[in-house]
C-alpha cells in the first residue's frame, strides 16, 4: 500500500445466542448503535466518513451497510458496501477498508460486520425441471456436493483425521470461557450496550464434568464434537475506524491508541475442509511481512469448533498463551459475518496494553474453503 492505514477506534455490542436478548432486532438496529459510540469515542462527526463496508452473510441479500449507515444518522452522500464471504466477511470488510484508504481513496472508513442470527430470514429454492420449491438452510459453498460438507461434519472428520481427542477439545473450549471470564471487567471498555447487554451472554464456568455429560453431535465418540466445543449461532456487531496517515497526523488524540495495519490477506483452500483455511492465509502474510508466528505478542484465532483453532494454532506454531486472551467464540457465540470484525476489535483493545512496536495476528475460516488473516503494529 502507498499509504500508511491506522485503527484509532473499534466497538462491538456483546455477542448473543440466537433467539436471545437480540431476538428481535434487525442487522441495523444492532449495528447502528455501535456506530454512533465509535463515532463518539473517536471525537469525529458523522459527516468525517468516507464509505462504511460491512460484512454480512445471512440477511438475504439488500445492503445491510446502507441500511446501517442512514440508522446511524451518516449523511446520505456517505457510500455504502455490503459484502458476503460468510464468516469472513466481517474481516474481509476491513480489509477492503484499509485497500481504499491505501490506495488514497479515502480517508475515514468504517468497516466490519453485523449478524442477526434471530432475524434471518427463511429461505426458499426455486425448484427445476418441475420440481417443487423447497426450503433450504444454507447455500451451496462448492458446486461439487462431494466437496461442500456441512460445516459441523467436516470439522468433525478433521477432528478423525488428526486424531484430536474429545478431551482435548473440551480442556481448549473450558480454557476460552475461562479467559473470558477472567476479562469480563475489561471487556466492558469495547462493548456497546444494546437492549440493556453490556457483556456477552454464554460465557460461563464450564466445567470437564459438565462437558463429559454432553452428547456428541457427530462424529465418533473418541473425537467427536458437542456443544461445547461448537461455537453457537449467535447476533452481533463489531465495527472500526480506520484512517490515513495523514488524517493520523492531523488528530494528535489518536495516537497513543492507533494500531497501524501492517497487512492482510485472503486465501481460499481446499472447500472439503474449510477449518483449515486460515492456514495458507496466516502463512503468506507472515511471510509477506517478512514476519514469523514468534514475532505476535497476540493472536485472536477464530474458534467456531475447538478442532479448528486447535489445528489452525499448531500448523502455524502460533503460541496458545498468547491466543484469544478474553476468550474466543466458544465462549461467546458465532455471529458469522460480524465475528472476523469482532475478533478485530479484540485484537485493537488487547494491543492497547501492549508496549510500542508489538505485533499481533488476527484470522478465521470461511465456508467454502476460504480464510482470512490480519496483522497490526501498535
Amino acid at each position: 500500500m502507498s499509504n500508511g492505514v491506522y485503527m484509532v477506534a473499534a466497538k462491538r455490542s456483546a455477542v448473543v445466542p440466537r433467539g436471545g436478548a437480540f431476538a428481535n432486532l434487525r442487522p441495523h438496529e444492532l449495528a447502528a448503535p455501535v456506530v454512533n459510540a465509535l463515532l463518539q469515542d473517536a471525537a469525529i462527526k458523522a459527516a468525517q466518513i468516507e464509505h462504511i463496508v460491512l460484512g454480512n452473510g445471512l440477511s438475504g441479500g439488500g445492503n445491510v451497510a446502507r441500511m446501517v449507515g442512514l440508522a446511524a444518522g451518516l449523511p446520505e452522500s456517505v457510500p455504502a458496501l455490503t459484502l458476503d464471504s460468510q464468516c469472513c466477511g466481517g474481516m474481509d470488510a476491513v480489509q477492503m477498508g484499509m485497500h481504499m484508504i491505501g490506495a488514497g481513496a479515502a480517508q475515514l472508513v468504517l468497516a466490519g460486520g453485523v449478524e442477526s442470527y434471530s432475524t434471518a430470514p427463511r429461505r426458499i429454492a426455486r425448484g427445476l425441471h418441475g420440481a417443487p420449491d423447497h426450503e433450504y438452510q444454507r447455500p451451496p459453498f462448492a458446486p461439487d456436493p462431494a466437496r461442500d460438507p456441512d460445516m459441523l461434519d467436516a470439522a468433525a472428520q478433521l477432528a478423525a483425521m488428526r486424531k484430536i481427542s474429545r478431551s482435548a477439545q473440551e480442556e481448549f473450549a473450558i480454557l476460552s470461557h475461562q479467559k473470558a471470564m477472567d476479562a469480563l471487567a475489561r471487556l466492558h471498555d469495547e462493548i456497546v450496550p444494546i437492549a440493556d447487554i453490556d457483556q456477552d451472554q454464554f460465557t460461563r464456568q464450564l466445567s470437564a464434568r459438565l462437558c463429559a455429560k454432553l452428547p456428541v453431535l457427530t462424529g465418533d465418540a473418541e473425537t467427536g464434537l458437542t456443544t461445547a466445543t461448537t461455537a453457537v449461532e449467535a447476533d452481533g456487531a463489531g465495527l472500526c475506524l480506520l484512517v490515513s496517515e495523514a488524517m493520523l497526523n492531523a488528530q494528535p488524540h489518536w495516537q497513543k491508541r492507533a494500531v497501524k495495519l501492517c497487512g492482510g490477506i485472503s486465501r481460499g483452500s481446499d472447500p472439503a475442509m474449510p477449518a483449515l483455511a486460515p492456514i495458507p492465509a496466516i502463512q503468506h502474510l507472515l511471510q509477506q511481512l517478512e514476519l514469523s508466528a514468534s514475532d505476535m505478542s497476540v493472536i485472536e484465532m477464530m474458534e467456531a469448533f475447538a478442532v479448528q483453532a486447535m489445528a489452525c494454532l499448531e500448523e502455524t506454531e502460533l503460541p496458545l498463551d498468547r491466543t484469544n486472551l478474553g476468550g474466543g467464540a466458544l465462549a461467546r457465540g458465532h455471529p458469522i459475518g460480524a465475528s472476523g470484525a469482532i475478533n478485530l476489535v479484540r485484537l485493537f483493545y488487547e494491543m492497547r496494553r501492549l508496549e510500542a512496536g508489538a505485533f499481533g495476528l488476527a484470522a478465521i475460516a470461511g465456508a467454502g474453503g476460504l480464510g482470512s488473516a490480519m496483522v497490526m503494529q501498535k
